[in-house]
This record gives structure tokens, C-alpha cells and sequence, in this order.
């Protein structure tokens, strides 16, 4: 069955940070599907993340490895400055191994194994409890630190100028009010004099008030939490929640106005309260990487049934947030960016899924096998959260240097990495 022409539809478009003939380049020496990072981007918003909250002279961005646990990737954002933040053992480890130290080291983990918080509290890192009953448990394994943090949740809806932006009261996360200004009296008792104050309670917001707002609430719960206990705040720590708008056609937050509505809060609320030297911390895994990342995978066939179909040698075991979320990322046919958008396709992968879909009746420029697509913002939550489906094997990650050179970062997966956890069996020799 042909495939149908449709009417020229104007699509915005995103611009990849790869050419055609780049992309041809780089697959002589590293096949498709693979993920590349752009070492120029990453840089420059790291510094203009520190440019607008410069006015705060504790402020540290931590980043959050999950969201791109790769070391190459964490050596350069400590070169701008930057922390991390961990929620597990290897992640621990990989901060270590990085040379990132105590209080480089934000640890905020849940449902907490023993060793994951022994290792937490021999690195050093600034330890953020996320549940009260975790004080005595760490108190017993490890003992309490001088500096720690503990993580809120609020309940309810979080929402903004009546818009809800997420349900906290149904997250698995945090100390409530109550509890919270209990545990600081408690461990201050136990000997921590120095106090952090952490919440996450949005995820990938794409407005420029989620700080602000998240910041008014917190500085108002530090001012009170000092009144009732007088455990005055260090830091605190605004966490994630500042996204990226994965469509074309979207408006992207503007970290300077997010950066200066937080300073009026600051200003407003905690100045007048004596706290006019508390840190603020921030987490952004997303905001951080997502843009500056590709997915690059090559057609290997068409389908054409009761729709047209493009298959590509990519699955969602290299990028599972479509197929997970239904979320949108923009596609690029490389080589035919001035294309008219004439065809509708779903793009798939060879999962033995049906989910397994990066687009579904995306407009595109007529596309044929061996053409290359770049999938955009898939710098954060995209390789990280890849698996084994299928015996589906990992992809490389490859950095695009700042002079144009590109630098392996982590080789594909081969069989053997597959068959590996069978070494103490000799069945795969």
C-alpha cells in the first residue's frame, strides 16, 4: 500500500546539535542507536543555573545522577561547580569514584537499605531523612550526623494560581508538618546543629513560578520551624521539579526569572526573620541535561498496513519514557530539516510490545531506509532508564566535545554483558 501524501502541515521544529554529515561520521566508528550528549550545552547552562541564583552566596546545584548516572557526565558538571544528588548505593559509589565528598554529596533515598546509609554516612554526604522513623533507625546504625536534612511533604494538591501541579498526598515521600517540627526537636537532642529543609513536590513543571512558590513555602515552614524548635535552617534544598518543554512549540522556563522570583521570596521571608544567610540548594536532573542530549537511531524498514510505519533500530529499552508516559519527543530526520511535513507515521522499535512507540501519527518529512533520525531531549531519564527487554542491549553514549571531537563514554552493551550474571553457572562459555 503507497504510502498517503498528505497537505504540507507547518511543524515547528527543534534544531538537532548534530548535522547529517556528523551523524554519518560519528556511525563509521559507533553504530546506531546510540545517545550524545553536547559537552558545549551542558556547560553553559550550568553556568547560567549559578549566574541566577548568584545572589545567594551557599546556593549549589546538585545534580540528580539518577537522571544521567554516567561519570564523564558528573566530572564535567563538578568542573562548573556542581554537586550530586544520590538515592542509592551505586550512586554513591559512582559519586565517590567521580571525587565528589562530603557535603558535595546530597543523599535523599527512600525505603533505605543499611548499606546504602552506612556508605552515605562514611562518604560524608549531607544525609536528607525522608521519613521519621528513619531518626532512631540512623541513630542506632550509624549515629546522627551534626548536619542534617529532612524532606517535607505537605499533602494535598500542590497547585498554583489554582492550577494543580501535582498530588503530593498521594507521594510516597516526606515528614508531614507535624512530624517534621517534632523530628528537628529530636535531633537536636541527639546533637545535629546544623539543620537543612528539602521537598520536591511537582515534577517537570514548565512555568517559571514552581520555585518561587515552592520557596515561599518552605522559607514560611523554616521560619516557623526555628520559632517552635530553634533549630535555625543551614539550607534549604528546593530539590527538582524545574522541567523542559519537550514540544516545539512550547515556551521554555527562564532560569533568571526563576532565579530572581526566588531572591524576592528570600528577601520577603526569610531576611526579615534573621535567615538572611541560609543556602539554597537545588536538584535539577532534567532541566540540567534533557536538552542537551540525542537518541540517534537509523530506519532499518517501513510497514505499511493500516498505517505507515517507521521502524528503527532504537526500542524503548534505550528510551522508555514514551512508551511509558505517552510523552512527546520532537523527531528530526537528518539531512531533511527544510523538508515539508508531509506524511503521518508511527515510529517504532522492534520490542514485542505495541507501546514500544517513540511517535504516534507524526507529521514528518517523507522518510526512507537508512535515513538517520535524531530523537531530542533525551539528555536526562533516558538512557538511565533503559533495561533488557527482548535481550535488548544497551546502547553507547558517546560526548560531542566543545572542539567537535567525540569521546566514548560508555561502550554498547555486547552479549556478554547480557550472559554475565550466568558466570557462576558455564552454560554461555
Amino acid at each position: 500500500m503507497p504510502s498517503q501524501v498528505l497537505p504540507e502541515r507547518s511543524v515547528k521544529m527543534k534544531k538537532p546539535f548534530i548535522t547529517k554529515g556528523q551523524a554519518e561520521e560519528i556511525i563509521k566508528t559507533y553504530p546506531t542507536p546510540f545517545h550524545i550528549y553536547d559537552e558545549k550545552g551542558i556547560r553553559e547552562n550550568a553556568r547560567l543555573v549559578n549566574k541566577a541564583f548568584s545572589w545567594n552566596k551557599g546556593f549549589k546545584e546538585y545534580f540528580a545522577i539518577k537522571a544521567t548516572p554516567n561519570p564523564f557526565i558528573l566530572k564535567l558538571l563538578k568542573e562548573e561547580g556542581c554537586g550530586v544528588d544520590c538515592s542509592s548505593l551505586t550512586e554513591l559509589m559512582m559519586s565517590d569514584a567521580c571525587g565528589f565528598s562530603g557535603d558535595e554529596i546530597m543523599f535523599s533515598s527512600n525505603v533505605t537499605p543499611e548499606a546504602d546509609m552506612k556508605l552515605a554516612r562514611k562518604l560524608g554526604a549531607i544525609i536528607n531523612l525522608d521519613d521519621f522513623t528513619h531518626i532512631e533507625w540512623l541513630d542506632k546504625l550509624c549515629g546522627i550526623p551534626e548536619t542534617i536534612c529532612c524532606r517535607f511533604n505537605p499533602g494535598g494538591h500542590f497547585s498554583i494560581a489554582n492550577q494543580i501541579m501535582d498530588n503530593p498526598g498521594e507521594a510516597k515521600y516526606g515528614f508531614t508538618k507535624e512530624q517534621l517540627i517534632e523530628g528537628y526537636s529530636i535531633l537536636k537532642a541527639k546533637g545535629a546543629k546544623r539543620f537543612g529543609l528539602h521537598s520536591f513536590l511537582a515534577s517537570n513543571t514548565t512555568t517559571n513560578d514552581y520555585y518561587p512558590d515552592l520557596a515561599r513555602r518552605l522559607f514560611s515552614l523554616a521560619v516557623e520551624i526555628k520559632e517552635k524548635t530553634g533549630c535555625k535552617m543551614s539550607f534549604i534544598n528546593l530539590s527538582g521539579g524545574v522541567g523542559v518543554e519537550y514540544r516545539p512549540d512550547g515556551e521554555q522556563n527562564d532560569i533568571m526569572k526563576i532565579g530572581e522570583g526566588v531572591r524576592k521570596a528570600f528577601e520577603e521571608i526569610l531576611v526579615p526573620a534573621g535567615m538572611g544567610d541560609v543556602a539554597i540548594f537545588t536538584e535539577m536532573g532534567r532541566f540540567m541535561l534533557a536538552p542537551y542530549g540525542h537518541l540517534v537511531t537509523t530506519v532499518l524498514h517501513q510497514k505499511h498496513i493500516y498505517k505507515e510505519y517507521i521502524g528503527v533500530d532504537a526500542c524503548a529499552a534505550n528510551l522508555m519514557r514514551p512508551a511509558m508516559y505517552g510523552s512527546y519527543h520532537h523527531i528530526t530526520v537528518l539531512g531533511k530539516e527544510n523538508a515539508p511535513c508531509t506524511r503521518k507515521y508511527d515510529v517504532t522499535g522492534g520490542l514485542c510490545e505495541n507501546n514500544d512507540k517513540f511517535a504516534i501519527d507524526r507529521m514528518l518529512p517523507e522518510t526512507e531506509i537508512g535515513d538517520i533520525l535524531v530523537i531530542h531531549d533525551t539528555g536526562a531519564h533516558g538512557f538511565s532508564m533503559g533495561y533488557n527487554y527482548n535481550g535488548r542491549l544497551r546502547s553507547a553514549e558517546l560526548l560531542l566535545k566543545e572542539d567537535g571531537s567525540v569521546q566514548l563514554i560508555r561502550r554498547a552493551e555486547t552479549p556478554d554483558d547480557y550472559f554475565a550474571t550466568f558466570d557462576f553457572s558455564g552454560i554461555f562459555k
